[in-house]
């Protein structure tokens, strides 16, 4: 049996360097680890990055690619794109365990050990060094790169404590008190936001990514570390943080370029996958596809806004923060009204404005907007975009007096001055009433989506509703306990009564 193939079990009962080299081991780099342990699992198809949705094609490819090629990578990308998340699942391409000589602090090889205090037990043992196991969780280290970040942080200084007790010279190897790259020896090393890092800590980068060597208070230590470093990185051009030293970048081997979702089914995949849905949640509250579909339009709206920086991006934590606070709306109302279970609304989706409002980087014109407007546009026109899935254009019905305009009936109604209140809180019986109360609007839901059961067709009738408002057939104006409905020209000129609370046409 080859030293790979030994069970996890039986290498945890090797405890000396005589044993280790009984049992074959031979010492490999950290990369052609993670280079053997990609092939074996291409070789017997399975998954390598599971759960990262979107990048079968592009992204997933190009780290396969690079792990292959035992590159140094850089992940560059706007926020929000699973970047720290694949740097995180190269963990499960480390053996298992790997061995080291017990007590060193930089996880030396016992057949290539690296420190002075190594060197030193293996010279004095022999074949009696003791030896420990390192498991693959603790062989990854990640450093959020932030202006305070110094030089000691990452790579070490020198310790007048320990040279005054062991009474040693500042030029003596062993009074340095390593950093955390050190440390990450025969690991994976992250920097996040690389651009966040002062020029001067990207500078001492330089030797350790492809010399080797660390200097540390004039005096140069060679230390070969072996190393599989992973940057992330927001475009260079992205506000005034700082960038990427051209040195430094051109010593990163392979530079690989994130993206968001890029269909509607993708988003979901991943809103659905991260999002934290509470069991009492998941058995109050039913869901459906098209409220997931408006979730997911609205960060896709986001992202080809106006309003909205897109050097800034628009992260897949607006979607998951959104669907998370959908359900909490909708658990609210089913709780203050008793009710065991409750059906989404439309209403729901719109009081999620708190999980938009914080997630968008807005520019100049969409600050004089407000954060509050922006966020209620972009729900307007992911309704608008979604409404035509599922029911006619009403422009173009409008336009072509050939057939019968299928919203007539609804619109004379709001006409003749009616108006429907659509409440917050209200509960079941009459969401049901205020909805049944408004001709056609129950007929439309039948002859276009014949298959849907009851609480769908009652959702189908808010989104209705909503549709028509979004292409100006009917007025939508906000209250504060939910949302009126009226006709389009007497939302035109509803003027608030001063001393009373102002309604919002949107």
């Amino acid at each position: 049996m080859q030293y790979k193939d030994i069970p996890a079990e039986n290498l945890l009962k090797i405890k000396t360097l005589g044993q280790l080299k009984a049992a074959g081991y031979e010492p490999q780099t950290v990369k052609q680890e993670l280079r053997h342990n990609l092939i074996k699992k291409l070789q017997n198809k399975e998954e390598v990055f599971p759960g990262i949705w979107g990048y079968e094609e592009t992204v997933i490819p190009d780290m396969q690619r690079a792990i292959l090629s035992m590159h140094h990578i850089n992940l560059l990308g706007l926020r929000g794109q699973a970047k720290t998340r694949i740097a995180r699942q190269m963990i499960d391409l480390l053996d298992e365990y790997i061995p080291v000589v017990q007590g060193s602090e930089l996880n030396d090889d016992p057949l290539q050990p690296l420190s002075r205090y190594a060197k030193d037990l293996v010279h004095e043992h022999g074949d009696d060094t003791p030896i420990s196991w390192l498991h693959r969780s603790d062989r990854y280290t990640e450093k959020l790169a932030t202006p305070d970040v110094s030089v000691a942080d990452l790579i070490g200084d020198a310790d007048p404590i320990k040279a005054a007790t062991m009474k040693l010279p500042y030029s003596d190897e062993r009074v340095i008190h390593f950093g955390l790259i050190p440390r990450s020896h025969r690991g994976i090393f992250v920097i996040n936001e690389l651009p966040d890092l002062q020029a001067r800590i990207q500078v001492a980068l330089f030797n350790i990514l492809q010399e080797g060597d660390i200097q540390i208070r004039g005096f140069k230590v060679r230390l070969p570390l072996d190393i599989q470093f992973v940057f992330t990185a927001n475009p260079e051009d992205y506000t005034n943080r700082g960038s990427i030293v051209t040195p430094l970048k051109d010593r990163i081997d392979s530079q690989i370029i994130t993206h968001y979702p890029k269909t509607i089914e993708t988003g979901k995949k991943i809103t659905l996958q991260e999002a934290h849905v509470k069991e009492e949640q998941s058995k109050i509250v039913q869901t459906n596809e098209i409220i997931s579909d408006l979730i997911e339009q609205v960060a896709f709206e986001a992202r080809e806004s106006e309003y909205v920086d897109p050097k800034s991006g628009v992260s897949a934590r607006l979607t998951i923060s959104a669907f998370e606070n959908l359900l909490s709306a909708a658990e609210r109302r089913a709780l203050l009204n008793g009710e065991k279970s409750t059906y989404i609304r439309v209403s729901d989706f719109l009081n999620t404005i708190p999980s938009v409002t914080g997630k968008v980087e807005l520019v100049y014109e969409g600050e004089q907007e407000g954060a509050g407007h922006v966020a209620q546009v972009l729900m307007g026109k992911a309704i608008r975009t979604q409404f035509l899935k599922y029911f006619p254009d009403p422009d173009k019905a409008k336009k072509n007096k050939a057939v019968a305009n299928p919203y007539k009936s609804i619109t004379d109604w709001f006409g003749d001055g009616n108006t429907v209140d659509i409440l917050n809180d209200a509960d079941a019986a009459k969401y049901k009433k205020a909805l049944q109360n408004i001709p056609g609007l129950e007929d439309l839901v039948e002859k276009h989506q014949p298959k849907v059961d009851a609480k769908e067709k009652l959702f189908l009738m808010e989104f209705a509703l909503h549709g028509l408002a979004e292409h100006s057939q009917i007025s939508k104006n906000r209250l504060s306990t939910g949302l009126q409905f009226k006709d389009i020209l007497s939302g035109m000129f509803t003027m608030p009564n001063f001393g009373e609370e102002e309604d919002e046409d949107y």
